[in-house]
């Protein structure tokens, strides 16, 4: 019986022989962070991303949203007395993770040469 959800892709079938880090070798990652103050940009970024790679034949996993990092800084408001009078200011980190499946050296160079905004940290991870 074949489950409706699973599809012949996703199924590993294991032998006696075969030790489980050589089956995980064989599918190879790219694994892409961004991170960004602004999210429009962080967005536009990861649409790029996931269009070059799915132009050049590469699957795509995301972008995923990841947990906003919030930094709040509270400072007084007046150099001398009145404590009871504060200020707040923060500072957001949007995050995004996105997965490429099995890429060809030609989506790594298409990645390479890929003209993102400025504002926008990528990490990469093979």
């Amino acid at each position: 019986m074949h489950d409706e959800g699973t599809s012949a892709e996703n199924v590993w079938v294991l032998n006696p022989g075969d030790k489980e880090e050589n089956i995980l070798s064989k599918q190879q990652k790219i694994r892409i962070r961004l991170k960004a103050y602004d999210h429009k940009a962080l967005d536009q970024s990861a649409v790029k991303i996931v269009d070059t790679a799915k132009r050049t034949g590469a699957m795509v996993s995301g972008p995923i949203p990841l947990p906003t990092e919030k930094n709040v800084f509270t400072i007084l408001r007046s150099p001398h007395v009145n404590k009871d009078s504060r200020e707040q200011f923060e500072m957001r980190t949007h995050k995004r993770l996105i997965d490429i499946l099995e890429p060809s050296s030609k989506t790594v160079d298409a990645l390479m040469h890929l003209d993102l905004p400025a504002g926008v940290d990528i990490e990469i991870k093979l």
